[in-house]
């Protein structure tokens, strides 16, 4: 187990910045080794590689572990996140040389730069998340009373420092990949005794969000905050903070904090008479324009026909807006912001060999994080402003969602006109990569099938009903359901999605979006959706699982167009098994024929014609663990029995408002 070690030196400085920084180091003398033994080979071996991998890492931080038994090192560094390539490798070589200066012979050993730390030991202290190695340092002023003439000025000076830590605190661990943020806070006022405050808060990038903010927030609360200090700086091997009253970080804090001062230069007498000049115009018809708008608007709503108040969507066009809602809003959620090279890097520059697929607003690949975690990148195609809106409707929905049977959005990157979803990956790709593949089905057995006809019957019971928000997906399909390394199904894709207020029964839009084949007819004929559209969804999915057959340009023996019709003519002539896939046929016993007998039943309930006849996922998940289907309901004849194909041409009795609707009709991702 590591020795938790804290050093702490107190460091006289003026108010303004040092010339040159200094390393501070800590050397524990309790373990030592021996000149030219194996323990030193092996740290000579680790001071080598690790400032090279340090730099070349793009969130400029590497672990090492070399040798075994008593002579193992273990080492790690981290560069400050403001840090380049180059500074970060010159740094990490010369805390090396430091230590080995400073330290000599020294197991375990801590050092700390303005622009990166290093700490080594013969313990494992990788295994963990402790944050052992700290140096703490402070700033105190030349002249100490300095705002004691002010009443309450220490208080203050506390509570605002106190407010600039964890709120930089909480921007590094919820608001960035590298774990990294800078800050400040204004004093507000000339006359306020408290300056203007400048800070960073680092993590090493493997920790989780909820890990950063743990050690942040237990490193800040011992931050000494008191006794004359203007700055004060603690690193440990897993978190850092830092607080000066200059800005000593390169670049614009990343979160500003408080109220700035106002300027102290006045307008001269001409430019305020131009003013108020400009001032008489504009107000006069800036009323006008909103009186316009306002009587428009009240018209427009009284002569909308809309069922439900769809909640508005964030228009989420910077960084900051984006991170804004899930690392202020929702301290809990796990969602981060990425850096866009960061994603350049686990992507190999977005090459074509892991491309995962193409879909209608961009391109989906395959990548790698520094920490080893596999991730699918979703970028949108910078022509796609539909994609755009499918963009920020993902992050409002899914990031708030948790649950098995949804694939989790880790997070996003927003950078100029980059807009891409990071999600966790699915070694098994998605549904429809096995059902409709002959050889790949066979590798679906019916308990497999069964499996994830269940779990996706949880993931859409769990949006309509159980989540914190009522959510219809609306492109419930094949290829929207990914299979994780044990064949578990993950719904996703939400950038069609809606939310419903939990009083609303159905909804209607004037834009019919989803994909040819999975629709509700009253969904596609009349833009009216509810939870059961995505009952006929899944119905028609339930009916793909168990055939083997695409439902959408589906032609089969007879005259029906779809697989609704064709599976409803087998039902109701009792021979309903030659439905089943080829791999199934012969690979069922009589337990197993009597569920997918049960599961025909259910799906062909889902894709009745009449919404109010359709199960919920409620009843459905009941249904569905029902050990037999003597108590099921008949199903009524399907939606789009009536679509035929006759001497080869289709005729159909589909109302004729169908025109009446725009119609984006995609086809599968």
């Amino acid at each position: 187990m590591a020795v938790v070690v804290v050093a702490v030196a107190v460091v006289l400085l003026s108010a303004s910045p040092p010339a040159a920084a200094q390393p501070w180091q800590y050397c524990s003398s309790s373990s030592r080794y021996s000149p030219n033994s194996t323990y030193q080979a092996n740290l000579d071996a680790v001071s080598a590689a690790l400032p090279r991998n340090a730099s070349s890492s793009p969130l400029l931080f590497a672990t090492a572990a070399m040798g075994g038994g008593d002579d193992r090192v273990f080492a790690l560094s981290l560069c400050r996140g403001d840090a380049d390539a180059a500074g970060c490798l010159g740094c990490v070589a010369d805390a090396f040389r430091h230590a080995r200066g400073s330290c000599p012979l020294d197991k375990e050993v801590a050092v700390l730069y303005d622009a990166c730390f290093l700490y080594f030991s013969g313990q494992d202290f990788l295994a963990t998340t402790a944050n052992v190695g700290q140096i703490s340092l402070y700033n105190t002023p030349q002249n100490a009373s300095a705002g004691a003439d002010h009443p309450g000025a220490a208080a203050l000076f506390t509570a605002r420092v106190r407010e600039l830590l964890n709120g930089t605190a909480r921007r590094a661990a919820y608001g960035s990949a590298r774990r990294f943020a800078t800050a400040r806070i204004w004093n507000g006022s000339v006359a306020e005794p408290v300056p203007t405050m400048y800070a960073t808060a680092q993590c090493t990038p493997d920790l989780s969000p909820a890990d950063c903010w743990g050690c942040l927030e237990d490193l800040v609360g011992k931050a000494p905050l008191a006794g004359g200090t203007i700055g004060a700086r603690t690193a440990g091997v897993r978190c850092s903070y830092r607080y000066e009253n200059y800005a000593f970080f390169r670049g614009e804090p990343m979160l500003n904090m408080g109220t700035p001062p106002p300027p102290s230069t006045q307008p001269k007498k001409g430019k305020k008479k131009k003013q108020l000049w400009i001032v008489s115009i504009i107000v006069p018809l800036v009323s006008i324009f909103l009186c316009i708008f306002c009587l428009g608007w009240i018209r427009n709503r009284r002569k909308g026909k809309l069922k439900l108040q769809e909640q508005p969507m964030v228009n989420l066009t910077r960084v900051e807006d984006v991170s804004s809602l899930w690392t202020i809003q929702d301290t809990d959620s796990e969602f981060t912001m990425f850096d866009f090279h960061q994603i350049v890097e686990s992507t190999d520059n977005f090459c074509d060999e892991n491309k995962l697929g193409q879909g209608g607003f961009g391109a989906v690949y395959k990548g790698q994080l520094p920490n080893g975690l596999e991730i699918a990148v979703k970028r949108l195609a910078s022509q796609s402003g539909q994609g755009f809106v499918e963009f920020t409707n993902e992050i409002h929905l899914i990031a708030k969602l948790q649950h098995i049977n949804l694939v989790r959005l880790l997070g996003c990157c927003v950078q100029g006109e980059e807009h891409i979803l990071i999600y966790e990956y699915m070694q098994n790709k998605s549904l429809d990569f096995f059902i409709f593949d002959v050889t790949r089905a066979r590798l679906l057995t019916w308990d497999k099938r069964l499996n994830i006809i269940d779990g996706i019957a949880q993931g859409l019971l769990y949006l309509h009903k159980l989540s914190r928000l009522r959510i219809i997906h609306r492109d419930l399909k094949a290829s929207n359901i990914l299979l994780d390394s044990d064949m578990n199904p993950k719904i996703s894709d939400f950038g069609l999605a809606k939310i419903f207020s939990s009083n609303a029964i159905q909804g209607n839009t004037n834009r019919v979006v989803g994909t040819y084949g999975y629709m509700a007819p009253e969904y596609a004929s009349e833009g009216v959706f509810s939870v059961k559209t995505d009952v006929f969804s899944f119905g028609v999915l339930l009916l793909e699982i168990i055939s083997g057959k695409r439902n959408a340009g589906f032609h089969q023996q007879g005259d029906f167009f779809n697989l609704l019709g064709y599976a409803w003519k087998l039902w109701k002539e009792g021979r309903w098994f030659e439905l089943l896939d080829k791999s199934l046929a012969d690979h069922h016993d009589q337990d197993q024929a009597m569920e997918i007998l049960k599961c025909i039943n259910i799906a062909l309930m889902c894709v009745q014609e009449n919404a109010a006849d359709r199960p919920t996922m409620s009843d459905i998940v009941a249904m569905l663990s029902m050990e037999t289907m003597s108590s099921l309901p008949y199903p009524k004849q399907p939606a789009y029995f009536n679509l035929s194909t006759a001497d080869g041409e289709l005729s159909t009795t589909a109302p004729s408002s169908v025109n009446v609707v725009s119609v984006c009709i995609s086809e599968g991702r």
